[in-house]
């Protein structure tokens, strides 16, 4: 049985991460894929790997991902919502340099929903004189 260090949730858009935190040497697997499998983009792979660069604990820990729901940005969202509250977790030392990253607050926008009467949230239907 593999302990976990540290258990974090993390939220964006309407993706959910669970984050498991273990002592390694610096895998992460999302899904039970390896990190470059699932996220294709180098860009969301960073996004997922910023909260270890910015503690300096790349080849620490092996981190085990399940997320849920949304599209790839908002999942790579989460999990660096997640990772970033794990690793507040194992050590408090980490919060603040996560704090000041912006790593620990949720990101709190959300897809404006389409009102009636239009095409889309602000998108009017074709207006017509005659």
């Amino acid at each position: 049985m593999v302990s976990n260090l540290g258990i974090g949730t993390g939220r964006r858009k309407c993706a959910v991460a669970r984050v498991f935190l273990r002592e390694g040497s610096g895998k992460i697997l999302v899904n039970d894929h390896e990190l470059g499998d699932y996220f294709k983009l180098g860009e969301l792979q960073y996004v997922v790997r910023q909260p270890l660069m910015v503690t300096s604990n790349e080849n620490k820990y092996d981190i085990v991902i399940t997320v849920a729901g949304g599209g790839p940005n908002g999942q790579a969202g989460a999990c660096r919502h997640g990772i970033s509250r794990a690793l507040a977790q194992v050590d408090p030392a980490n919060h603040t340099a996560l704090k000041t990253n912006g790593f620990l607050t949720r990101d709190p926008r959300m897809v404006e929903r389409k009102k009636y009467g239009q095409r889309g949230a602000r998108r009017r239907f074709q207006f017509s004189k005659r």
